[in-house]
């Protein structure tokens, strides 16, 4: 947890501490794709072994329903009445630019393919990005589970190959269709820790002052 936005410096803190830890930071399409956008192309490119599941419901669903970065340019709200008038985020192809070496895609409603996609997400040597399709009932009556359900490709179902770069960045520049499932992954994708060599858990600190604190203080005053 962390101030709305700044998740992802919070885990990438956590990995790097105790490279030892899982884990995964949660999200939405709102803090992820426009407050924490920085954060998320530099957590992206640093491939640092950890997890960023981003629930996109292509709208600001807890603060009355405003557009957010992947609301459709015409959609309306009551702050933009006649719609963004401006292009959604890819956030996709955010990733792919970034350097991303796991780029996925699941849907809220399909809990099985989610699990399987998440877990293939997890199991990465690296950044393992998910963005998941997931409907407001409330305040957005466009892209809602009917839509997904009768719009998603899953790449299960096709004889898509996830580490074939090109044909990755095809499908992720399409914005046309809706996927659904793992678009590109590096084989060889080495993890930010592992490069660096950090495999000891600095999250431990031990008892009593360390040597020469004394003489180190007294460099500084």
């Amino acid at each position: 947890h962390g101030v709305h936005g700044r998740a992802l410096p919070v885990g990438i803190g956590a990995k790097l501490a105790n490279p030892n830890l899982e884990v995964m930071v949660a999200g939405g399409d709102g803090d992820g794709y426009s407050i924490g956008a920085g954060h998320f192309i530099h957590a992206v490119r640093r491939n640092v072994d950890m997890t960023y599941v981003v629930m996109d419901n292509r709208i600001y669903g807890l603060t009355k329903g405003q557009a957010s970065p992947t609301s459709r340019e015409d959609f309306e709200t009551s702050t933009t009445p006649e719609g963004p008038k401006q292009p959604p985020v890819n956030p996709l192809a955010l990733a792919l630019a970034a350097g991303g070496t796991f780029i996925a895609q699941s849907f809220s409603s399909d809990s099985q393919r989610h699990t399987e996609i998440v877990q293939k997400a997890v199991e990465h040597d690296g950044f393992g990005f998910v963005n998941v399709y997931s409907p407001c009932v409330t305040f957005n009556d466009v892209d809602t589970y009917d839509y997904f359900r009768d719009t998603i490709v899953d790449l299960a179902e096709t004889d898509h190959d996830p580490t074939a770069y090109d044909d990755a960045t095809d499908m992720i520049m399409d914005g046309n269709k809706e996927y659904q499932g793992v678009l590109y992954q590096d084989e060889h994708s080495v993890a930010y820790e592992e490069r660096e060599g950090l495999s000891d858990n600095m999250a431990v600190i031990p008892d009593g002052a360390p040597d020469n604190v004394t003489d180190l203080v007294r460099e500084f005053y």
